[in-house]
């Protein structure tokens, strides 16, 4: 058997290769990852993953693996911070406060199946302060990234809870992949 990852995240191929894992091949799924109207963030985590995997073709001998994590304040999905003006809105929100951190991973197997899982992290930031939220900015690790913050990173030194999947919150949840995978007939290191 073949995987091919559904990402062209560095994130997920440095968490996969954790667990002895490199993949065959690695596609970019090209969907549309706007939330539907009313969706919940646990759906939206799902759709999502299920869309990535979908999206790529596969040979028969095939698994595809995709991934997708989202951010929820309450039932509000938290975009990506795809400026420094989102990102500073993002951190001042989480500032003090706890949210989720919801990763799906999407398998198809070699049957054509699409099997789910999904990990969800409490986190809880501790108080950051504005001048504090600036220099995080300006070291630019978050920008791009859901709810405007990377864990692996320095953003890490806002946390003062965290309750689930740490590799979940980076961006793939490696408890649930290898349960996937192994699921599927993977032999695994």
């Amino acid at each position: 058997m073949k995987l091919v990852l559904a990402s062209t995240s560095p994130r997920r191929r440095d968490l996969l290769a954790r667990i002895g894992i490199i993949p065959d091949r690695i596609v970019s799924p090209d969907i549309d990852e706007s939330p539907l109207a009313g969706e919940r963030p646990r759906d939206y985590a799902t759709r999502l993953a299920r869309s990535k995997a979908a999206t790529v073709a596969r040979a028969p001998d095939e698994l595809v693996l995709a991934g997708d994590t989202a951010i929820a304040l309450g039932r509000r999905i938290l975009p990506a911070a795809e400026t420094q003006a989102i990102q500073r809105d993002l951190l001042t929100r989480l500032s003090g406060r706890r949210h989720h951190c919801l990763s799906a991973v999407c398998l198809i197997g070699t049957d054509g199946r699409a099997r789910v899982r999904l990990s969800d992290t409490i986190v809880a930031f501790r108080r950051i302060g504005a001048d504090e939220i600036e220099r995080y900015i300006a070291c630019g690790e978050g920008l791009g990234k859901a709810g405007g913050y990377a864990i692996q990173g320095r953003a890490e030194t806002f946390v003062r809870f965290l309750s689930g999947s740490h590799s979940g919150v980076v961006g793939l949840p490696l408890f649930e992949t290898r349960a996937l995978l192994e699921s599927a007939g993977c032999r695994l290191p």
